[in-house]
């Protein structure tokens, strides 16, 4: 049976129940929670498997992939990049990547990558097949393709591409790739345990993470989502039209295209957890994540030692894009300098998580999200390794920010 452990603050006891139960009902396989308030830890629990046949307990340094929420470590990086005054976002992106410039990329911003405008969102002739950690394919493919639409024109989320295109602009300026960077500048005098680029000797303690069988695999049969591209809009609500359109273009199975050479399950396998992908192959705990943003989120700061200055994040966080997104189903969610924002409207049901007002952060296909919040000074994390159908992918995650913002505006 799945058990629930850890240190939950009985004020925040509400939140605990719903992990609890979740770990407990085994909706969840295996997850990890971690809630700072004011620079405190009020939630700090973790449970369940490491491993599908429920036979590895998850303990309290489990770690495991996050994927996408690796984006927002990867955005605090290049926050700490402007806040040192060695990036400027709004310069062209061959202005550090001379090669980048080409093929209609020329007059790409940096600002564009950051908020998924630069219309590059996967690549032209497929993912490059070979390594994982041979980052140099990879920047190749892309700095030599054309975009995929005009740059800046629209947005569509650059799921795996991001990591490639930011990483590289992180290169090119400090000369360290983004696991480095951040290891050396952020992880290690904080103490944050967070890796981008697994080192092996941490294999032992991280989670095999479970994902759909079919996910950015090819299929042979038609989505069902499909037939909405044969409704007229006369007869279609408004609010689908936009959802329509992204069908139509066919942009989220490029973004989300798999290899066939990849077994199921790649995601677990040594060539994966050592590369640098730092849009997508993060491995860390929540508390880990938690720490990281509410350091963010009470001041950059803690213990004599400073981040960046506070103006910088403010900057990081301005709304640069809000959608629709062309690859997201033409969902209207809210990017900054990386980071996904709570500025639009919440979602309804649990496909997308409930990002609202000042939150900051990042959440990943997997089920993970992570966030700070400068009003309320919280740092929350949420990892796990079992990724739930759409309909229930953020179902856990959201339940706690629910019992969370209620106990918070009590």
């Amino acid at each position: 049976m799945s058990k629930a452990s850890g240190y939950c603050d009985p004020a925040f006891a509400k939140i605990g129940d719903v992990f609890t139960k979740a770990i407990e009902s085994e909706f969840e396989l295996g997850a990890s929670l971690a809630i700072e308030h004011k620079g405190k830890i009020v939630v700090d629990m973790f449970g369940g498997h490491k491993d599908i046949k429920r036979t590895k307990p998850w303990e309290e340094n489990t770690i495991v992939n996050v994927f996408s929420v690796t984006k927002g470590v990867a955005a605090t990086c290049i926050a700490k990049l402007i806040d040192e005054g060695k990036l400027d976002v709004n310069n062209k992106v061959s202005f550090y990547w001379p090669e980048y410039g080409c093929n209609g990329k020329e007059n790409t911003r940096v600002s564009d990558l950051l908020c998924h405008r630069s219309a590059m969102f996967g690549f032209q002739d497929g993912m490059p097949s070979g390594p994982w950690q041979n980052w140099e394919v990879f920047t190749k493919a892309l700095e030599t393709q054309k975009p995929f639409k005009e740059p800046g024109s629209a947005q569509g989320y650059h799921a795996l591409t991001y990591g490639w295109l930011v990483g590289e602009i992180i290169r090119r300026v400090d000369g360290r790739h983004t696991g480095q960077y951040f290891m050396e500048e952020i992880a290690e005098p904080f103490g944050i345990d967070f890796q981008i680029g697994l080192n092996q000797s941490d294999f032992e303690r991280c989670a095999d993470m479970i994902m759909l069988d079919d996910f950015g695999r090819k299929k042979n049969s038609i989505d069902y989502m499909e037939l909405i591209k044969y409704v007229p809009n006369f007869i279609l609500p408004k609010r689908y039209w936009n959802l329509k359109e992204a069908i139509k273009g066919g942009d989220f199975k490029i973004a989300f295209e798999g290899r066939e050479e990849d077994p199921i399950g790649y995601h677990n396998l040594p060539d994966w957890r050592m590369a640098q992908v730092p849009s997508a192959n993060g491995h860390g705990t929540a508390h880990s994540l938690a720490k990281l943003y509410g350091i963010l989120s009470n001041g950059c700061q803690r213990d004599g030692r400073q981040i960046m200055k506070p103006e910088t994040l403010d900057y990081a966080i301005i709304p640069l894009s809000s959608g629709p997104d062309s690859v997201l189903f033409g969902s209207n969610i809210t990017f900054g300098l990386g980071y996904e924002l709570g500025k639009n409207s919440m979602p309804v049901g649990n496909f997308a998580p409930k990002f609202k007002n000042a939150m900051f952060g990042h959440a990943g296909v997997g089920g993970g999200v992570a966030f700070g919040d400068i009003e309320n000074q919280l740092g929350f994390g949420f990892v796990c390794n079992q990724m739930h159908e759409v309909k229930n992918l953020y179902k856990t995650v959201n339940e706690i920010m629910d019992a969370l913002f209620a106990e918070l505006e009590k």
